[in-house]
């Protein structure tokens, strides 16, 4: 058996997670602005570019770190007694860390016009759309629910098969971008909104930072929170260990 890796090994596997998944994912958006793909298309290349982006950062770290990659999961897996308190702080700060990397070092890649004309593919409410900030934060308490939801079922819970958390979470998170996207964006984690807000703060695109922290902070953290203890409710995975 391998020897445990350290905290800061389990910090840097969430910077690292985090970085394949805002490089990859909102990248995949700069990309659609840039090459001109527009409507549907536009959505469903960019989900599957966020699943394949979970999928990889999940099989890369997630034997180091539980591969988080989002504060609102570190926050809800603490709640719930999952996850230590003491690493919830160090997780958050380095996924955040991870995102703004990635997010400025698309700039390097593109140049400023990644955030000026692309916004760094920056989750915004669509409010072209009537969409209000109190309808994108419910938005994202649902998509961040079945995220979580998810997790607890293919990751968390024992009885899950094992080798498929990758995909099918990645999957999932494709589902939700598809539906949820056009409304918000779907960020459904704090920390991927918060790299490409720096990124464009410092380069001229948009950071709504009200938005930030009720849709894309406030919304996801108490959607997760609400999934574990649904999860728990409904598969009572805790009594099947506690039998083991």
């Amino acid at each position: 058996m391998g020897k445990e890796p350290t905290s800061m090994q389990k910090y840097l596997a969430e910077l690292v997670g985090t970085f394949i998944l805002v490089w990859i994912g909102p990248g995949a958006a700069v990309v659609a602005g840039l090459v001109g793909v527009k409507g549907l298309s536009d959505v469903l290349a960019i989900a599957l570019a966020f699943g394949i982006a979970v999928a990889i950062a999940i099989y890369i770290v997630g034997k180091i770190s539980g591969c988080h990659i989002n504060p609102a999961v570190t926050i809800a897996l603490a709640v719930r007694g999952r996850f230590p308190w003491k690493d919830v702080g160090p997780y958050i700060v380095f996924q955040c860390a991870g995102a703004v990397i990635a997010s400025l070092l698309f700039v390097v890649c593109l140049g400023p016009k990644a955030s000026s004309e692309f916004g760094l593919g920056a989750t915004i409410v669509n409010s072209g759309a009537g969409v209000t900030i109190m309808m994108g934060m419910t938005g994202e308490i649902i998509g961040t629910f079945f995220l979580m939801l998810t997790i607890m079922g293919v990751a968390v819970d024992t009885r899950a098969p094992a080798g498929w958390a990758g995909w099918i979470i990645g999957m999932a998170v494709a589902g939700i971008i598809i539906t949820l996207g056009p409304i918000t964006g779907a960020s459904i984690n704090p920390a991927r909104t918060f790299g490409p807000y720096i990124g464009n703060f410092f380069f001229g695109g948009p950071c709504p930072w009200d938005q930030f922290i009720l849709v894309y902070c406030v919304g996801p953290i108490i959607g997760a929170v609400i999934a574990v203890f649904v999860y728990d409710a409904i598969a009572n995975p805790k009594a099947v260990e506690e039998t083991e």
